[in-house]
């Protein structure tokens, strides 16, 4: 295949990069490539295919709902998937509201918009310069508009919008991996860090909880997030999690903060919530900010929505796979179980460095050259596995394995030999 004469991909250097890949068509944890060939999607299209491609369950619930409501406008309406969606996750998350928008990035957006605002209700946000600093930790990868960008950890990736995105607190991640005998130390120092921080007044703090995704597979500890979390209640900030990653089983739980055992005040989410199937995303926020929302003064609403806000469709395809995570969650929550000793032989390897699993997550880093997202060996191991049947999609020099709750173990072991073959090439 060739590239297209009108496409343009995402990430996606063309004058370096091999040409795409002609999928026809995909089913369980599997894609079909237009010459037969067959490819298993281990990182479950860049993390969003929850269940596996095709699934029945949710394929039959977009079909119902096309044939009664495929979409109307959110502002002056309501309907029943939407409501429906919004008492089940609330259940789930401890949090009392729900907000529709459309990715992961605009999730983020509207959480920190929310955060922002609601101390202006309250008269904390204004010109004056109470509460008006956000705290990020270093690392962070929030989204790709420019709210989300400005909290994200500056990188190439942001380079060119440096002049338009705001100033952020910074404070250190204290990612961990097994063997790991310093990671107290580093995270004294981090929470000594946010602490300062918080002396300056705060409108919120945001953090990817368990896992920072994008920036490494960078996992920290659940006592960490809990030490995070009172800090931030104890100063009167915000706590916004951002589990558009984490969001819907990946870390052994529905909710990485559940699995971490905090409750923020706002919650981003997408990513898995439609099983993959459709583009969605919803903050969730707390009745008490909420209630800052509801006023007889104009300006003290919530301006923020777009064309497709709580589509039909959408919810019913997030409906349908919270039945399914609720019908099977050993499937998740015994994940971990499968992806440790296939990841305990390959951490013998020795180009394998700091191995780490987290629900459906396993990661490593390959110790061959410099630590960036640029290094190259991560486009030599995708080629390699490639030959191998698997699909993966490394972060530089860290690869990881993020599959669909339904790969079979051969598959799953599949997958881990051809990272073993791929990392015997490189040595």
């Amino acid at each position: 295949m060739s590239w297209h004469p009108h496409l343009w991909h995402p990430t996606t250097q063309v004058a370096t990069s091999p040409e795409p890949l002609q999928v026809r068509s995909a089913r369980g944890s599997e894609l079909v490539l237009a010459d037969g060939r067959r490819l298993i999607d281990a990182i479950s299209s860049w993390w969003v295919t929850l269940h596996g491609h095709a699934e029945p369950a949710i394929a039959a619930a977009i079909a119902r709902q096309a044939q009664q409501l495929e979409q109307v406008i959110f502002a002056n309406f309501s309907h029943a998937p939407a409501e429906q969606l919004a008492t089940r996750i609330s259940a789930l998350t401890g949090l009392e509201r729900l907000f529709f928008s459309d990715n992961g990035s605009t999730a983020v957006e509207v959480a920190l918009k929310i955060a922002w605002q609601w101390w202006r209700n309250q008269g904390s946000g204004d010109a004056a310069g109470l509460r008006r600093q956000v705290i990020a930790f270093e690392g962070a990868y929030h989204g790709d508009t420019f709210g989300a960008m400005a909290l994200g950890e500056r990188s190439l990736f942001t380079d060119p919008y440096e002049p338009l995105l705001f100033a952020v607190a910074r404070v250190a991640w204290p990612h961990s991996h097994w063997g790991d005998d310093a990671v107290e130390q580093r995270e004294h120092h981090a929470l000594r860090q946010l602490e300062r921080a918080l002396e300056t007044p705060t409108a919120a703090v945001i953090l990817e909880p368990l896992i920072q995704g994008a920036s490494g597979m960078r996992v920290v500890r659940p006592a960490f997030l809990r030490a995070v979390a009172e800090r931030v209640k104890a100063a009167g900030a915000l706590l916004i999690a951002d589990e558009v990653f984490t969001g819907f089983s990946r870390t052994g739980d529905l909710f990485a903060c559940r699995r971490a055992g905090i409750q923020p005040d706002l919650m981003a989410l997408s990513k898995g919530l439609t099983g993959g199937f459709l583009p969605m995303g919803v903050t969730m926020a707390s009745e008490r900010l909420y209630q800052g929302f509801i006023s007889e003064r104009p300006e003290a609403t919530f301006f923020h929505g777009h064309s497709f806000t709580a589509n039909p469709l959408g919810c019913a395809a997030a409906l349908a796979s919270l039945d399914l995570l609720q019908a099977h969650p050993e499937r998740f929550q015994q994940f971990e179980l499968r992806h440790t000793p296939l990841l305990e032989e390959l951490a013998q390897h020795p180009l394998v460095r700091r191995p780490r699993c987290v629900g459906t997550m396993a990661a490593f880093d390959v110790e061959a050259g410099e630590a960036s997202y640029l290094n190259p060996v991560g486009k030599q191991i995708q080629r390699h596995c490639l030959e191998q049947g698997v699909y993966l999609r490394p972060l530089g020099n860290v690869v990881y394995l993020l599959p669909p709750l339904g790969i079979s173990t051969p598959q799953l072991e599949q997958c881990y030999g051809a990272l073993r073959s791929a990392v015997d090439a490189l040595a």
